[in-house]
């Protein structure tokens, strides 16, 4: 073939080419972006990077490592340790980063709870490097939800909230946030997956997305091709701590109700049903009747709750709540803790084979956790440990149902904290789980105070505490008090 020929085919094929891409063009317009620069820039002044600072002790360091007796390294190690708590008894400060996002032009901030949990101090800093003091208004462990407020002298640079409902898997998204301190960055990526239950709290529903997440990226913004906000950057799974494509974060429209009552009360207010639940499989709905698995079975009604003065029964199945339809069992909770305290709303339940409605009139979740942890459990059921200055409880049935805690959750159940004591000054409140202490689990009263009185033997001056609150799970170290 000569070599006109060749540019000839070359021609062709370049028409067949360009007819082809123009032919499916319409197709794929929005779905390829050309450039996120024009929506980064007007995004990136309302990312913010969070930084907090918080006073620990340094005798409050955990025991030395345990070596065999007779060990060289034993006598050594035990010598080293004691010496360092002798001479860094001094306090010092620990600092952290992270980031969030401007929602209104008066300074009001979002992050993530983890990012400013027990900070003295937190400081916002803009993308033109102003620095501002931050007051936290209210937060949400259970959602990993904080809301800040700044003053400034002009109104500030923010980010709408968009609708989380209406994304799709392969969706464009973006990520902001400020990893490792190095200021405002922007990644690009998808939807890769909704409704992620991973195990961090009890209103899981996260979006799952391949745009790098990365350490320092927590409370940041994750927003669609509009700039509007669509989800907050919460977790990622990464055996190596870097992004390998698998991040999370909170949908904007399940942290919406939440924000709104953070910055309206400080705290947050959602309703209570009262019901312990359970999915429907296919052979618990073909054995009532059901045509297909969907709904929530009750297993257990709380005593005088909700639920229980509203007629609702061990066995019924739920099917639809205030309107809305319950197609899996972790729809439900969720949906509850919306909807506002005291209102009457009507559920629809499957009975014997029939649908029946009832009208419940909702109590206060926190309010129910509140009596729960006064009330603690049954009478010689728990234990004052007075050298971290708690008083504590086992798990029963009926603690677990009250508290909606999951199967999986084991441990010893704070009852009450001290204000002045150990405890209280690391953090630990009334209704947090202890799980270990000292790296060894604990699941009854007896057990802490055992391994309180042999570290207080072995001349120690503290424990390592690990300890559930909301689904999460955090070490803190606590103090022991020593007689004189």
């Amino acid at each position: 073939m000569s070599w006109p020929a060749v540019q000839r085919s070359g021609s062709m094929a370049l028409a067949l080419v360009i007819f082809l891409v123009s032919a499916t063009s319409g197709a794929f317009a929005k779905a390829l972006p050309e450039s996120f620069a024009d929506m980064a820039e007007k995004a990136l002044p309302a990312v913010v990077n969070i930084s907090t600072t918080q006073t620990i002790k340094r005798d409050s360091a955990p025991g030395h490592p345990q070596f065999p007796p007779g060990s060289p390294f034993e006598e050594f190690f035990r010598e080293f340790f004691d010496r360092q708590q002798g001479q860094d008894s001094a306090p010092r400060q620990v600092t952290s980063l992270g980031s969030g996002f401007v929602i209104d032009p008066t300074g009001i901030i979002v992050t993530n709870n983890h990012v400013i949990d027990g900070a003295d101090e937190i400081l916002v800093r803009f993308q033109d490097d102003t620095s501002l003091p931050a007051k936290l208004i209210g937060h949400d462990p259970k959602t990993d939800i904080a809301v800040l407020k700044v003053e400034s002298d002009k109104p500030l640079a923010y980010l709408p909230l968009g609708n989380s409902d209406v994304l799709r898997v392969g969706d464009w998204v973006v990520a902001i946030g400020n990893p490792f301190g190095l200021g405002g960055t922007v990644t690009a990526g998808i939807v890769s997956a909704q409704k992620r239950d991973i195990r961090s709290g009890p209103y899981d529903d996260f979006i799952q997305t391949d745009a790098a997440i990365n350490k320092g990226n927590s409370g940041g913004p994750l927003v669609n091709v509009d700039g509007e906000v669509i989800g907050i950057n919460t977790a990622i799974y990464s055996p190596s701590g870097g992004s390998v494509g698998i991040g999370f974060s909170v949908p904007i429209d399940l942290a919406k109700p939440v924000i709104a009552q953070l910055r309206k009360y400080g705290e947050t207010r959602r309703g209570w049903l009262g019901v312990h639940i359970q999915t429907v499989n296919e052979e618990i709905a073909d054995s009532l009747g059901l045509k297909t698995p969907h709904g929530a079975l009750v297993a257990n009604v709380s005593e005088n709750g909700p639920a229980a003065k509203a007629g609702i029964q061990s066995g019924d199945v739920i099917l639809s709540f205030n309107g809305h339809t319950i197609d899996r069992m972790r729809a439900l909770p969720r949906i509850v803790a919306e909807t506002p305290v005291g209102e009457k709303v009507d559920v629809v339940l499957w009975r014997k084979g029939e649908e029946k409605t009832v009208a419940v009139t909702l109590g206060r979740l926190e309010d129910q956790e509140a009596a729960t942890v006064a009330k603690g459990d049954e009478p010689g059921n728990g234990a004052a440990i007075d050298d971290m200055g708690i008083s504590v409880s086992s798990l029963t049935d009926k603690t677990r149902e009250r508290m909606e805690l999951p199967d999986d959750v084991n441990g010893v159940l704070v009852t009450d904290v001290m204000a002045d004591g150990n405890a209280a000054k690391k953090g630990l409140k009334p209704g947090d789980i202890l799980v270990e202490l000292n790296q060894e689990a604990v699941t009854k009263p007896s057990e802490v105070a055992s391994i309180v009185a042999t570290v207080k033997e072995a001349g120690r001056k503290s424990v390592l505490v690990l300890f559930n609150r909301g689904g999460e799970r955090r070490f803190v170290v606590v103090p022991l008090t020593h007689e004189d």
